[in-house]
C-alpha cells in the first residue's frame, strides 16, 4: 500500500469537503492461499467479524436491475424451451418498462440452442433489456459474441484464493496477468468486457481485488471503454451490518471498489446468492452504497439456494426510491402465471409476491378484517399494483367471515353486490364446512368444492364467466 499523506487534497463534489486522495494498493503475490480460517473454518458455521469501521452511503442518482435468468437462472432448473425464453423475455421488457429498469439480460452462447434463443430475442428489436452474454475467456468466443451482434459480454475472473490456488492451481501474479490479457483480447475484438469477480466475499480485498480493479480502470481509460466489474457474492456470504469487516462486508466491498480502485458506480454490478437468506438485503445495500446495477433472476432461480429475486428487487426499488420509474409490476403476476402454466414450475406457496398464499388469509379474524377493509391485512393494494386481489383459503379456522370473504373475492363482487356474513347461503356453507372438519378432514377446502356449494346455495351470485376466466388464465399449454 502507498500512503496518501503526500498527495494533494481534492474537493468532494457531493459533500463539498476536502478529501484525502485514496491509498494505492499493490498486488500481494502470496506464496500460499489466504483462506481466512478464522472467518471460514469450514467445519463450523462461518463467523461475522466486526471492525467498527462505518463507510458512508453513496447512493447513485440512477440505479437499475440486470437479469441472468437465462444464464445463471437455468443452472438450477430444467432449461427453458426457446418459446418460453422468448415469452419470458417479452414479460421482462414489460416489467422493466420504457426507462430500462431491467437494463440487461444475460445468455449463454455455448451451444446452437443457446445462440438460437438469444438471436430470437434480439430479433424482437427491444431496447430493453439489452441482451448480453457470458462466454469462456477465449478469442474465439469473443469473435462469436461480435458475430451475433452483442456489444458486451461477461468474463469469469475469480478473485479469491480458494479459486486461484485450489481450483486454478496458479498464483495471484500469474492469474492477474492472464485476466488482463483476456480483457485486452475482448477490447481488441470491440467487445465491452464485464469482469465477474467470482467469490469476492472470500477474497483478499486489498491484496488482490483492489489491484486488479485498479488495473482494469487503467485499461478502461486507455481504451475509452467503460469496463464493468460484477462483484459476485458466490456463496451468499455478504453481510450488511454496520461496522462489519471485509471480506464479508457488502458496503465495504462497494465502497472499496469506488474509493480505492476508482470504479464509477455505473460500472459496478452486484451479483448475490441466497445461501444465508441475505440475497435481497445484500443487493439493496449494494445499491445504497454506490453500486448502480443489481443482478437478479426470475423468482431467484439459480445455483443452490438461488440468486437475488428479480421481482423482489422491483418492489424494493419502489420502496427505496418512492417510484416505479415506469415499471409495470403487474407483469410479475403474469410471469408467475406463465411459469406455472407452461414450464411445470412449482412455486412455493409462501413465496413473497408470487406464491399462492402471498396475499391469502386462512384465519377467520383476518378474513373479517378483509371484509371491513382489505388494507387492514394486505401489505399494499395488490389488485392495483400486481393485478392480484387478496384471496381467502377456507379451513377449520375460517368461520363465516372466511367463507364470506372467499365468495366476494372469488366472484369479484363489488361493494353493492357482495354478500354478508349473515347471508343464509353463507351459513349453510359454513355449517357444511364444520361437519367436514368434525368428520376428521385436515385439508383446506378447495375452490372447486366451494364453487359447487355457491352454485347450490347462492345461485344469484354464481357467475360462470368469472370461473371460466380464472381457469383460462392458468390453463397449461397444450
Amino acid at each position: 500500500m502507498e500512503s496518501n499523506l503526500d498527495r494533494p487534497l481534492v474537493r468532494d463534489s457531493k459533500t463539498n469537503r476536502l478529501k484525502a486522495a485514496p491509498d494505492h494498493y499493490h498486488l500481494v503475490d502470496e506464496k500460499e492461499g489466504q483462506y481466512y480460517r478464522n472467518i471460514f473454518p469450514y467445519t463450523e458455521i462461518p463467523t461475522i467479524p466486526f471492525n467498527d469501521r462505518v463507510v458512508p452511503m453513496h447512493t447513485p442518482k440512477d440505479v437499475w436491475i440486470t437479469d441472468t435468468s437465462f444464464r445463471d437462472g437455468q443452472q438450477a432448473r430444467p432449461p427453458y424451451a426457446q418459446d418460453d425464453i422468448v415469452a419470458l423475455f417479452k414479460l421482462l421488457s414489460r416489467l422493466g418498462g420504457p426507462n430500462g429498469m431491467i437494463r440487461q439480460t444475460e445468455f449463454f452462447l455455448y451451444s446452437e440452442r443457446d445462440r438460437s434463443a438469444a438471436e430470437a430475442c434480439m430479433a424482437l428489436g427491444y431496447r430493453f433489456p439489452e441482451i448480453t452474454s457470458w462466454v469462456r475467456a477465449t478469442k474465439g468466443d469473443f469473435e462469436l459474441v461480435k458475430k451475433i451482434g452483442m456489444k458486451e459480454t461477461g468474463i469469469l475472473t475469480s478473485v479469491s484464493d480458494y479459486h486461484i490456488f485450489k481450483k486454478m492451481k496458479t498464483s495471484r501474479a500469474k492469474v492477474l496477468d492472464q485476466y488482463l490479457g483476456i480483457v485486452k483480447d475482448a477490447l481488441s475484438a470491440g467487445i465491452l468486457p464485464r469482469c465477474h469477480f467470482e467469490d469476492i466475499t472470500r477474497a483478499d480485498f486489498y491484496g488482490f481485488v483492489v489491484p486488479f480493479a485498479t488495473a482494469l480502470m487503467r485499461l478502461a481509460e486507455e481504451s475509452k471503454m467503460p469496463i464493468k466489474i460484477r462483484a459476485c457474492d458466490t456463496l451468499g456470504l455478504g453481510v450488511t451490518y454496520a461496522g462489519v469487516a471485509l471480506p464479508r462486508s457488502v458496503q465495504g466491498t462497494i465502497y472499496g471498489l469506488r474509493e480505492y480502485a476508482g470504479v464509477p458506480s455505473e460500472q459496478i454490478e452486484w451479483h448475490g446468492h441466497n445461501d444465508f437468506y441475505k440475497g435481497l438485503i445484500n443487493a439493496s445495500t449494494a445499491w445504497l452504497y454506490g453500486c448502480a446495477a443489481v443482478n437478479t433472476t426470475i423468482l431467484g432461480f439459480g445455483e443452490r439456494t438461488g440468486n437475488t429475486p428479480l421481482e423482489g428487487m422491483c418492489i424494493e426499488y419502489a420502496q427505496i426510491f418512492g417510484t416505479t420509474n415506469g415499471m409495470d409490476l403487474s407483469a410479475i403476476t403474469e410471469i408467475r402465471d406463465y411459469l406455472e402454466a407452461h414450464t411445470n414450475t412449482v412455486i412455493p406457496s409462501n413465496m413473497p409476491f408470487v406464491g399462492k398464499d402471498f396475499n391469502t388469509t386462512r384465519a377467520g379474524i383476518h378474513a373479517d378484517g378483509l371484509l371491513k377493509d382489505e388494507e387492514i391485512y394486505n401489505i399494499f393494494d395488490t389488485t392495483k399494483i400486481l393485478n392480484r386481489p387478496p384471496e381467502v383459503m377456507i379451513t377449520d379456522k375460517s368461520g363465516t367471515a372466511g367463507i364470506t370473504a372467499w365468495i366476494n373475492v372469488y366472484f369479484n363482487l363489488d361493494r353493492a353486490h357482495e354478500v354478508a356474513k349473515d347471508n343464509a347461503g353463507v351459513k349453510v356453507i359454513y355449517e357444511w364446512s364444520v361437519k367436514e372438519y368434525e368428520a376428521g378432514r385436515i385439508t383446506a377446502i378447495s375452490d372447486d368444492e366451494l364453487i359447487e356449494m355457491v352454485k347450490k346455495n347462492l345461485p344469484e351470485i354464481y357467475n360462470e364467466k368469472v370461473i371460466t376466466d380464472k381457469l383460462v388464465k392458468i390453463k397449461p399449454k397444450g
